[in-house]
């Protein structure tokens, strides 16, 4: 059950603060950092208090609720079927955010000579890259690490300097996977 996430979206999507939503619904700005996190679930009295504070219905997120996704599959011949934007990368993620609680999942396509930097906000995250087609480099700080196909790492999350590379003249893809 997804519930804090679409909470966060919402609210986010509304631009208002923790602190605002906490202080409107009469509940400690903890408590709804806890609520957003999937660590505390709220009463049906409070999530209806935190609804109306953020300005959405609570029917319309418990519904949002039971029709998330709970399976999502990309097929091989799916590898290959993207438009690449100017950067030379995506991202084809399985889950949207608001179903993503404790890990994040990816297919990554790249274009030779293009780069995929370390993703944003992450605290003290573990992060594994198989390759599927081609080569890629995993630059982080103070090394660098060459991949083939059918290779696998799984390593701690540089924030300061880390980035998946395509060195080579031909589309790499990769699974990659991390936690949140």
């Amino acid at each position: 059950m997804n519930l804090g996430p679409l909470v966060r979206k919402h609210r986010k999507d509304r631009k208002l603060t923790l602190k605002a939503v906490a202080e409107k619904a009469g509940i400690s700005e903890g408590f709804m950092s806890q609520v957003e996190n999937n660590v505390k679930s709220p009463s049906v009295d409070t999530l209806m208090k935190i609804c109306n504070a953020i300005g959405v219905n609570a029917g319309d997120i418990l519904n949002q609720m039971s029709k998330q996704e709970r399976v999502a599959v990309i097929r091989k011949q799916e590898w290959d079927d993207v438009d690449l934007p100017h950067t030379g990368f995506i991202t084809r993620r399985f889950f949207p955010p608001e179903n993503r609680t404790v890990i994040d999942s990816a297919i990554l396509v790249l274009m030779p000579n293009k780069s995929i930097p370390v993703r944003k906000d992450i605290k003290n995250g573990q992060e594994l890259l198989c390759i599927l087609k081609g080569s890629l480099e995993l630059v982080r700080t103070e090394e660098t690490i060459t991949l083939f196909e059918g290779d696998i790492i799984h390593y701690w999350s540089d924030k300061e300097k880390q980035k998946i590379v395509n060195r080579n003249k031909k589309q790499a893809i990769a699974l990659w996977i991390g936690t949140l």
